[in-house]
């Protein structure tokens, strides 16, 4: 054999090897494709003491920046109750909060708490169509002004709603509206700051009516929150629980 037929074998043996190396690789990238690390942070938004006058403004903003959220309704102002309703068709969440959010009230005994949300939940069911099973305790499970008005009331109803087939939901970030007298400007610094690094996290803000300024607040805030890179969830049946310490 002269040289020169030897070369073009060892031509055709090297391009050959280089062939199979080549759909080596990318059958092992195909089985086994390269994702970058990314985390899933997830954002649930709530609004407690609506509706109100300020509550279809919310609504507008929600729609604007895509953004689903729950609402823990009340009774306080029986003639925006037809707004359960739209909050429900467009997407969102319905929880009760209470109808009379009267602390003295409802705090006396846990008959007059269940007493309290059953009417209310009266009221969503006329709504919407059905009754609901998710509720937040006004001022919280860890609130102690209950204290004054039922010792160990909250020990008692934080066992009692899970019994009767409840699930409560407080919160780990807020935007600070629980004062309504804060500015816009604190409002969103609040709630940027409260949300923080968090991963998964639930944002108490109120829709009530004294809720101007959180309207006002709210777009500068789903902006930063969708930066963030969070999606907007309601709550539904995977949410993890959000319970803060009991302290009466």
């Amino acid at each position: 054999m002269d040289k020169k037929t030897w070369n073009k074998i060892l031509l055709s043996c090297f391009c050959f090897l280089g062939l199979v190396a080549i759909s080596s690789y990318f059958v092992h990238k195909q089985d086994h494709p390269v994702s970058k690390q990314s985390t899933h942070k997830i954002m649930y938004l709530t609004f407690d003491d609506g509706p109100s006058q300020h509550t279809q403004e919310v609504l507008d903003i929600l729609k604007k920046y895509n953004a689903k959220a729950t609402f823990f309704v009340t009774g306080e102002k029986k003639e925006y109750e037809y707004l359960i309703k739209e909050e429900y068709k467009q997407g969102h969440a319905i929880g009760i909060h209470t109808f009379s959010h009267d602390y003295g009230k409802i705090y006396s005994s846990p008959e007059a708490y269940f007493k309290d949300i059953e009417k209310m939940n009266d009221v969503i069911e006329k709504q919407i169509g059905h009754k609901v099973k998710i509720l937040r305790f006004p001022g919280g499970s860890s609130n102690t002004v209950s204290r004054k008005y039922c010792d160990g009331i909250m020990t008692q109803l934080t066992k009692d709603v899970l019994n009767k087939g409840y699930q409560y939901y407080d919160w780990n970030a807020s935007n600070g509206d629980g004062n309504s007298n804060l500015s816009v400007s604190t409002l969103v610094d609040t709630g940027q700051k409260e949300v923080g690094e968090q991963e998964v996290v639930m944002v108490l803000m109120h829709d009530g009516a004294g809720s101007e300024e959180t309207v006002k607040a709210l777009p500068s805030l789903l902006e930063y929150y969708q930066k963030q890179g969070y999606e907007f969830r309601i709550i539904d049946d995977s949410t993890p629980e959000f319970h803060h310490h009991v302290n009466n």
